[in-house]
């Protein structure tokens, strides 16, 4: 029973300290907008993959919204 107790409050603790972030202070941003910071590597190479989607779906932009050239939404 002590166990168990012990399991549930060590989670518990776990668990709230794990979710507070100090806030991105003014002079971080210019490290977190360099073009090496960015999510996918190559921005030429992402934007040719979104080329192909679209043109895939047959519809402009159907990469970013919901449904595709089907007409099923």
């Amino acid at each position: 029973m002590k166990a168990r107790t012990l399991i549930v409050l060590c989670s518990v603790v776990a668990s709230l300290s794990g979710c507070a972030l100090p806030p991105v202070q003014p002079w971080e941003k210019g490290q977190l907008a360099r073009t090496d910071m960015l999510l996918q590597g190559d921005p030429l190479g992402a934007r040719f993959n979104e080329h192909i989607y679209a043109s895939k779906e047959a519809a402009s932009g159907g990469s970013a919204v919901g449904g595709g050239g089907c007409g099923c939404n």
